[in-house]
């Protein structure tokens, strides 16, 4: 396939999921450092030690570190899959997919 680029895509669990979508590892871990830690209320923080720990991370620019202490210091849980494919026009047009359907699993006999 031609023209597949790819993402990593994070997912918070809870009542209302939200999905973030970046173009590698090291951005999601900023848009989720920002978006979802900086944004929690230090009462949102289960122990004075754990906002120190998420606060140091966030200042150190450690963001990875700083989304795995407030997952652990909220009960949040996020979910994170990299390299997720983003399919486009040229990489899949109608007569290729119409091809690839023909001969898929499908319709052996």
């Amino acid at each position: 396939m031609t023209d597949v680029s790819s993402v990593t895509v994070a997912v918070t669990h809870g009542s209302q999921p939200e999905v973030f979508i970046a173009e590698n590892d090291d951005v999601i871990s900023r848009v989720l450092a920002l978006e979802l830690v900086a944004r929690t209320s230090p009462e949102g923080i289960a122990t004075p030690a754990a906002l120190d720990e998420i606060r140091s991370a966030l200042l150190d620019e450690r963001w990875a570190d700083a989304v795995v202490a407030w997952m652990g210091a909220t009960d949040n849980v996020v979910d994170v899959y990299g390299g997720e494919r983003v399919w486009t026009e040229p990489a899949l047009d109608a007569e290729r997919a119409s091809l690839e359907i023909r001969v898929s699993p499908i319709f052996r006999d």
